[in-house]
């Protein structure tokens, strides 16, 4: 199967490699797992289920503090504002956050929140 193989890479024998893959992964995959995201000064929260966005913030405010961002931008989308509103209610309770606001139009305007994080220590 083209592209799960690293550049360079050979796409012989695939069926073989995806049957074996395909298992461990099925094996160890929960509905309860949460993917791995890299932690950058954004995060587009679309691709996230609602149920996982709650922890999916909490974690990305945490990891973003550590590697040192001092403003970070959500993008929950516009829609109803659920998201919106959600995503408000966890950053509330992140100690790691020192304020929030609309983005402005450049950055997604009310599709987007950001963050300004305090300083460590």
């Amino acid at each position: 199967m083209a592209g799960k193989h690293p550049p360079g890479g050979s796409d012989e024998g695939d069926d073989l490699d995806d049957d074996v893959t395909d298992e461990a992964t099925d094996d160890e995959a929960t509905d309860d797992d949460v993917p791995l995201v890299p932690i950058e000064d954004a995060i587009d929260l679309h691709g996230f289920q609602p149920r996982d966005i709650p922890s999916v913030v909490e974690e990305y405010v945490r990891a973003a503090a550590e590697k040192g961002f001092r403003e970070v931008r959500l993008i929950h989308g516009r829609g109803t504002g659920f998201q919106r509103k959600r995503v408000r209610e966890v950053l509330a309770t992140c100690p790691e956050v020192e304020r929030f606001a609309d983005a402005p139009p450049t950055r997604g305007g009310w599709g987007a929140t950001l963050v300004w994080l305090r300083e460590p220590g």
